[in-house]
């Protein structure tokens, strides 16, 4: 999983195809009970890049996309959001499974 680093680096990897977008936090107790499952997820699917946003260095990214809750998954292809997974809840493999099949070709 690629971490950003800057915000040029989302709108380049945004425009090369499908991006899987992960808003977390160091502090985030819920993000660390999904973290052993995500590399399983980015292996079961190759044809996304997966970039983990660190939503404390990244505060105006999730003003931008209206992510209030973390762990949060925001899918983009050729630039253009498909999906999201936006909640404060915390997420199971299985339903972040779902989310990633459930978007469009």
């Amino acid at each position: 999983m690629k971490i950003l680093n800057t915000i040029d680096e989302l709108n380049k990897w945004k425009k090369e195809g499908n991006v899987i977008t992960l808003f977390t936090a160091d502090w985030c107790p819920d993000c660390r009970v999904i973290e052993p499952v995500l590399p399983e997820i980015e292996n079961e699917n190759p044809d996304f890049t997966f970039v983990m946003i660190d939503r404390d260095q990244f505060i105006e990214l999730c003003q931008e996309y209206d992510v209030f809750g973390i762990p949060s998954f925001i899918a983009f292809k050729d630039g253009q959001e498909i999906g999201r997974f936006v909640s404060k809840e915390r997420k199971t493999k299985e339903q972040i499974t779902e989310f990633i099949e459930g978007l469009p070709n």
